[in-house]
């Protein structure tokens, strides 16, 4: 039997390595990580007949090389390992790839960018299922792609791990949030509709440039059958029909905005060409920036011949994506929002000018690279303070002090944040406790998930 290795032991990688032994492949999996979580999965795993090697990184001797690499999306896609296997013509690919390499029967919708990629992924996949279509969201939302595979009627599916509620039938649509880390590893993947929702700096410890992210990002858009850009958003408004003359734009801004949009807002109502599809207070999330995620999932909807109907049915009955701007609580008639997914400062800034003022401000976490101007400036005029966590903590702190704000306070943690965050509200009048941390969580979490979890968890202790 052929030898595949599969690095990381996560989600994606043991969906990988499941999908891979039921097509008959020997498969190790290897995590340079050791915890009680990954020993319980690698015993799983060795009774299906998976060899797990933990607290190991993979490297090529000459006896016994791996015939195929599939790199989970967490991994760095330029480590010398993985620099020397391609140079040594070994198959190296994402968990993406490979899942695209047996579901790629189906038509994709793939949605990229910086932010709104898991909202517009979450809305493309209530309509497209409310038209009737088989149509699951995987990748950073839902499913682990090669989760679906495995699915597949002729599949056997392995482990409580996969959902029991996945469907075994033939899918219809695989609509696919798709980060910058997948695209790179997959090189074949070519969606029906490439989706590109927003672009701005993120993960330049990885990518080093903006002229590198931005390729990357392309190479999704560009072996995409149909595009779909936001045509709002500045560095994409900029290249505009220059990098891509045959994309479908869309616009908050009406019929008139440049690039001349395809679906665009109008009196209220989402506007397709001059078709009036839905109005726009249908959708019960708030903020300029879900109207735009709005306004590309009813593009990729009409892309895929969807008509009204469902389109309305789909958008009445969302009810918002989980950490992104999601409401936990009402107490005392302050709301408390989880915005946990803000992992960057652009993110945080949307969800910062999303609410009502006054606000206080929950951040901080593992600091990522980028500009915080903006973010800043937001934070003078709409926060009433802002209480501050995790290894950032310091940092952003100096920073608030350089811009001439001083009402902050180093809490480190979420369990003391919750209810300090209470009394100011009380105290200043704050209309919102808002979690939006603009940074990543990994310092105090193994997720955003798990950050956001959390404080779901401490609302409802100290609050309910």
């Amino acid at each position: 039997m052929p030898n595949a290795h599969v690095i990381g032991l996560g989600r994606s990688g043991i969906a990988a390595s499941r999908l891979l032994k039921q097509e008959g492949w020997t498969v190790t999996v290897s995590d340079s990580k050791t915890s009680e979580s990954l020993q319980q999965q690698q015993q799983v795993l060795n009774v299906e007949g998976i060899t797990v090697k933990l607290g190991y990184s993979l490297t090529l001797g000459d006896a016994d090389l791996p015939e195929l690499i599939v790199v989970s999306p967490g991994v760095p896609w330029d480590i010398p390992v993985l620099i020397e296997a391609r140079n040594r013509g070994i198959d190296t690919i994402g968990e993406m790839e490979l899942a695209w390499r047996y579901l790629k029967s189906s038509p994709w919708v793939g949605i990229t960018g910086t932010n709104g990629k898991t909202t517009t992924t979450a809305l493309i996949a209530a309509i497209f299922q409310a038209a009737g279509f088989h149509a699951p969201a995987c990748g950073n939302i839902g499913y682990a792609a090669c989760e679906l595979a495995l699915a597949q009627p002729d599949k056997t599916r392995h482990g409580a791990s996969l959902h029991e509620k996945l469907p075994q039938s033939k899918i219809d649509w695989v609509i696919a949030e798709i980060s910058s880390y997948q695209i790179e590893s997959s090189r074949e993947l070519a969606p029906t509709i490439g989706v590109w929702t927003t672009f701005t700096p993120d993960h330049l410890n990885r990518h080093k440039t903006l002229e590198n992210y931005y390729t990357i990002k392309a190479d999704l858009l560009s072996r995409s059958h149909d595009q779909i850009f936001n045509g709002d958003d500045p560095y994409l408004r900029r290249l505009g029909t220059t990098h891509w003359s045959k994309a479908y734009w869309t616009s908050v801004k009406g019929r008139d905005a440049t690039p001349r949009p395809w679906v665009y807002i109008e009196n209220g109502w989402v506007m397709v060409e001059s078709e009036p599809i839905v109005p726009v207070d249908s959708l019960r999330m708030v903020g300029n920036h879900n109207q735009q995620n709005l306004l590309m999932a009813v593009a990729a909807a009409r892309l895929a011949g969807i008509e009204k109907q469902a389109i309305v049915e789909a958008i009445t009955n969302f009810p918002g994506v989980p950490h992104r701007l999601e409401h936990i609580i009402t107490w005392k008639g302050i709301d408390f929002i989880n915005d946990s997914k803000a992992t960057n400062y652009d993110a945080a800034q949307v969800g910062l000018a999303a609410v009502d003022s006054p606000v206080i401000l929950i951040a901080g976490g593992e600091a990522k690279a980028g500009d915080d101007t903006q973010w800043l400036n937001i934070i003078q005029a709409k926060a009433a303070a802002v209480l501050l966590i995790g290894e950032a903590a310091s940092a952003f702190a100096q920073r608030l002090q350089e811009v001439g704000y001083y009402r902050y306070e180093i809490v480190e943690t979420l369990a003391r944040a919750v209810p300090r965050a209470a009394e100011l509200a009380q105290q200043d009048n704050a209309r919102v406790v808002l979690l939006s941390p603009a940074c990543a969580s990994f310092d105090q979490y193994q997720s955003f998930e798990h950050r956001g979890d959390d404080f779901r968890q401490q609302c409802l202790q100290v609050l309910a």
